[in-house]
């Protein structure tokens, strides 16, 4: 791919700005090499090989601002596509200060956010759903996060899209084609052959689309809602799980109002906590505003801790309540654990009658009692195969607008093959999905998208 950029030299740090042990300042361009030996002492670094790396110092004149690593990568065959350098010096915020003054001051300027994976997209090293995944990768937080984006960043994701249009075009150029001899009145693409490839392909299409709600909840965390009466430990347990008093704990009934929710990660997996307002009839304004707001949180939710006073319910109390939350919320409470609490106050006879409901758990959230339990039990309950090193996720929300467009497109093209659509009809409605995947991939861009895109990306990357 072409280089759209001038030839200007780039320069950021590459590591969080503050005091640290080293940090790394990156220099990408045409005369970065340059720009850097012009204040290096130690070696040439115009005539050392591509990747080496060289000790010695950074000066101004004849004062030596710190001794260093330089890391030399010439273009192509570097991250950006260009000669790129990266100095590692000590992590002194002055250093740091002066090294790039140094820099701007010989003729380098200062990047702009996500410029050097901007280049490298641009110069071919990487396309469009790669460098996003580069943000992805370094914002990723969990097993399961980390394992898509480096996916996506290795390729797989681009690959499959390629592929299925690769395959869209060499039929989409047949009906063009055809076109071309639409008064000879012959056909060159297969109908049925065409049929089975739209089949497949809207298949896929639709597979990778439905992929995106368990993508979306892996980059935000699994919803795990806790519910229940009110003073039954709900926001004792949310503060166990959290380990800080993130909700507030009083005798009181109604104490918790509205909504209350922070992130874990449990082996790997994310998991987004969400305490809510006890569930009981009140003529109390802001308390029926907080109950309400559970319901919606109910509704959304991929599990739910329902939490009930082990010492105090029957078990018909506890079905009952399950019972109304569905009614209240229209659905049935799906991926339910049934928790006990205060279970250091009941009886073992009070304990057994539950079982006639499931399996429950049963805590001591003051004692701190039985919390692995719980989390192990969050554990099973999620899918960990589901998402692989070889998996395709979609995790990206433009992505998933994008293939969406693709998909009916698709399904627009397969009903007007069965209702004998004419070719040029069919052939606006190929170019519209092609025009989608390609928008992926960054085949078909704007100046508007990559700037939209890159400038979400933190300075140095």
């Amino acid at each position: 791919m072409t280089n759209f950029f001038d030839d200007s030299s780039i320069c950021a740090l590459a590591t969080p700005p503050g005091v640290s042990a080293i940090a790394v300042i990156r220099i990408s361009g045409t005369k970065a090499i340059h720009i850097c030996n012009s204040v290096f002492s130690g070696r040439d670094l115009t005539q050392v090989a591509s990747h080496s790396i060289h000790y010695g110092n950074i000066e101004d004149k004849d004062t030596i601002i710190d001794d260093v690593l330089v890391s030399v990568f010439k273009g192509p065959n570097s991250y950006t596509g260009e000669n790129s350098i990266e100095i590692s010096c000590h992590g002194s915020t002055y250093v740091q200060q002066r090294v790039m003054q140094l820099l701007i001051d010989k003729g380098a300027r200062a990047a702009t956010a996500g410029e050097f994976t901007k280049r490298a997209f641009l110069n071919g090293k990487l396309d469009l759903s790669q460098a996003e995944a580069v943000g992805d990768l370094i914002s990723s937080d969990s097993a399961n996060t980390h394992a898509a984006a480096i996916n996506q960043m290795k390729g797989g994701y681009s690959a499959e899209i390629n592929e299925l249009r690769t395959k869209l075009i060499e039929f989409a150029s047949l009906m063009e084609l055809e076109l071309d001899f639409s008064e000879e009145d012959v056909e060159f693409a297969d109908r049925t052959q065409f049929k089975e490839l739209l089949s497949l392909i809207g298949g896929r299409l639709t597979e990778l689309v439905d992929s995106f709600a368990h993508g979306n909840v892996m980059k935000n965390g699994i919803a795990v809602v806790i519910a229940g009466r009110p003073n039954v430990g709900k926001s004792t347990l949310l503060n166990l799980l959290l380990k800080e008093d993130k909700a507030i704990i009083s005798d009181i009934q109604g104490t918790t109002r509205d909504v209350i929710e922070d992130k874990i990660n449990i082996k790997g997996i994310d998991f987004r906590f969400i305490d809510t307002a006890g569930i009981r009839e009140t003529e109390d304004k802001l308390e029926s505003i907080g109950i309400g707001k559970a319901y919606e949180q109910l509704q959304k939710s991929a599990i739910t801790v329902y939490l009930f006073d082990a010492s105090e319910v029957t078990a018909e109390d506890v079905q009952n309540d399950l019972d109304n939350i569905a009614k209240e919320i229209g659905k049935p409470t799906d991926n339910v654990i049934l928790l006990g609490n205060k279970a250091d106050l009941a009886s073992n006879e009070q304990k057994s009658q539950f079982e006639a409901l499931g399996s429950p758990l049963f805590i001591s959230a003051k004692n701190n009692e039985g919390i692995e339990q719980l989390t192990n039990q969050l554990i099973s309950m999620v899918d960990q195969g589901k998402v692989s090193e070889s998996a395709t996720i979609v995790t990206n929300n433009r992505h998933y607008d994008l293939l969406s467009r693709a998909s009916i497109a698709i399904d627009q093209v397969r009903l007007g093959l069965d209702n004998n659509t004419q070719t040029d009809l069919l052939a606006i409605d190929i170019r519209s999905s092609l025009d989608a995947l390609g928008e992926i991939t960054g085949e078909i861009t704007t100046d508007d998208l990559l700037e939209n895109i890159f400038s979400k990306f933190c300075i140095g990357k």
